[in-house]
């Protein structure tokens, strides 16, 4: 593990674990816009480099390929108790902020990395959290909207406990982000640290990884070749898709906010499976057909998060419209699936 780059300036230092991911990455973007320094922790095992390749060189943003749930010689990767560069500088390892963003977050890469996910929930959070401890940072984990499992209201609300199959095939990502949520309330209890939980619905964007078996991915890559779209069920099970940009916003909002949440983040349009497909199909101009193939056990049915607490403590609401989202992100799913058959016409 090392870290390249060294303590510049007294501006906000960050740390985003997950950093190489496609949500994490866009969060890397948005604090150094922002004038944050920003050290990316990141393993790699869902992650790419090809997602912060455009950051690297920028002196203030720093890179350690680590996993957060392993201690061994972590703090020392991330110059914990180093002397500051300069009269008057904070120590170069201190943080102002840490972002928990480490998880496979897929049903693929979760049910492919089970224990590395359940460990990123568990051990990856309570060693980030000994971190904002040791650093007096404030603390944000992005959990989840599964959390709520397979919901018995709708729309989800921050105070509903869920309705969670604690040993299902899903159970590893769902319980790592209950127990995220449950390590990190305690850390703000008996040690007083700053958090804030985020609980993301679906989020969609550039920088996805077109394998990782989610819907939009899914379906525009099987569009833009002209193969069968697969519906799963009958398609009448709903999500909400979040742009990354509104979903980074809003991120951002909670983290310099004072509320320590749960806040659901999340677009509360909600629409179902089929309907996705169908528009999908149209805004590609694909020559898809629609297929239908068995629902996979402890599938929700109804996904569509209740935002009036982040109105009105975050003023936060999103802005892009999913056909716009999709009309954004396809261009970036075309690129892909031309580098994946360079040899096919466009």
């Amino acid at each position: 593990m090392e870290v390249s780059g060294a303590r510049k300036s007294n501006a906000p230092r960050s740390l985003v674990t997950g950093g190489a991911g496609f949500l994490g990455s866009h969060v890397c973007d948005r604090l150094i816009a922002e004038g944050h320094e920003v050290l990316c922790l990141d393993n790699l095992l869902t992650g790419s480099v090809k997602n912060i390749e455009h950051l690297i060189g920028n002196p203030r943003f720093q890179f350690v390929q680590a996993d957060v749930a392993d201690p061994a010689g972590l703090t020392s990767a991330l110059g914990l108790g180093k002397a500051a560069p300069g009269p008057g500088s904070k120590p170069a390892g201190a943080l102002d902020y840490i972002l928990h963003l480490a998880s496979p977050a897929s049903p693929v890469d979760y049910a492919r990395y089970p224990m590395e996910t359940l460990r990123a929930g568990s051990e990856g959070t309570r060693q980030a959290l000994e971190l904002a401890r040791a650093c007096g940072s404030v603390f944000l984990v992005t959990s989840s909207s599964e959390v709520y499992g397979d919901p018995e209201i709708s729309p989800q609300v921050e105070s509903y406990w869920g309705h969670v199959n604690p040993i299902g095939p899903r159970s590893c990502y769902d319980e790592a982000k209950r127990f995220a949520e449950a390590v990190t309330m305690a850390y703000a209890r008996q040690h007083g640290v700053a958090v804030r939980i985020a609980r993301i619905f679906n989020t969609y964007g550039e920088r996805m990884r077109v394998e990782d078996g989610r819907v939009l991915p899914n379906f525009l890559m099987q569009a833009l070749r002209d193969q069968t779209l697969t519906v799963y069920g009958d398609g009448s099970q709903t999500r909400s898709f979040c742009y990354v940009s509104d979903m980074v916003e809003g991120l951002y909002r909670l983290l310099l906010s004072s509320e320590a949440g749960p806040v659901n983040l999340g677009n509360p349009e909600e629409v179902t499976i089929l309907e996705v497909a169908k528009e999908v199909i149209e805004l590609t101009g694909s020559r898809s057909q629609i297929i239908f193939q068995p629902l996979p056990t402890d599938d929700p049915r109804r996904r569509k998060p209740d935002i009036g607490k982040a109105v009105a403590q975050l003023h936060w609401r999103p802005v892009v419209s999913r056909r716009e989202g999709i009309r954004r992100v396809i261009p970036y799913f075309e690129n892909c699936a031309r580098a994946a058959n360079p040899a096919r016409p466009s």
